[in-house]
């Protein structure tokens, strides 16, 4: 593995059986990406790409093939393992927000830190909170929060973990256009800030321009760059 690469996949494939027999999903998929790099994963609906994003994050497992976060094989290592690894390496922000309704925003912020028992979760949440100008709703809980607020405070607590990857599921499917463009801003100002690795998938073009370079995938295969997006 080249010492520059963050995130790194090997042939891998994922099928799951169903009532109509084995379905694949993902089949032969080589991937690499770079320490700091930003890449967006386009493609239809169906087309495997929450599924590649899924599994390079080390939520789901492959039927076959490996990946490497950094040094480690999480393919080769059981769900406590690879939950560990998670923990150190890896940040979230999903299009449904995934904050817990029983805290409040910035109790939100903090828990990735504090599972880390960091002494400076507090205080590092506050300035999170801040930068996505949300100082004001500190106290408040998810549900007395707008879609967008929601989103930011998730963008916050992403950053709060002091994960060198943040893996980013359509996150904004769910706003409007003007307040998923207020949000794309602050995700990338953050991400350049910090120098993390950023891996997105969106259906959204803004989004995916953003980024340093986008990966097309159709029919469970990567498309060969020049090749075209799918459609």
């Amino acid at each position: 593995m080249n010492s520059s690469d963050m995130i790194r996949a090997v042939d891998l494939g994922k099928a799951v059986d169903t009532a109509l027999g084995q379905l694949t999903i993902l089949k032969g998929i080589d991937l690499e990406i770079k320490e700091s790099e930003t890449v967006a994963i386009v493609g239809a609906s169906g087309s495997g790409k929450t599924t590649l994003l899924s599994l390079l994050a080390g939520l789901d497992v492959p039927t076959r093939g490996k990946v490497f976060l950094g040094p480690y094989e999480i393919t080769a290592m059981d769900e406590e393992e690879r939950a560990h690894v998670r923990s150190e390496m890896v940040g979230f922000v999903f299009q449904t927000f995934q904050l817990l309704d029983s805290l409040t925003a910035i109790e939100n912020v903090m828990l990735p830190a504090e599972l880390k028992r960091d002494p400076d979760a507090e205080e590092k949440a506050r300035e999170l909170m801040a930068r996505v100008e949300l100082s004001h709703r500190l106290n408040h809980y998810p549900r007395q929060l707008s879609g967008g607020e929601q989103q930011r405070v998730a963008i916050a607590r992403a950053f709060a973990s002091s994960a060198k990857i943040l893996f980013a599921d359509e996150p904004t499917g769910n706003l409007d256009t003007r307040t998923g463009a207020n949000v794309i801003d602050l995700l990338f100002d953050l991400n350049a800030e910090f120098g993390t690795t950023l891996v997105l998938v969106t259906h959204d073009e803004r989004l995916a321009g953003r980024c340093g370079r986008s990966i097309s995938i159709a029919s469970g295969m990567l498309v060969p760059e020049g090749a075209g997006a799918p459609a």
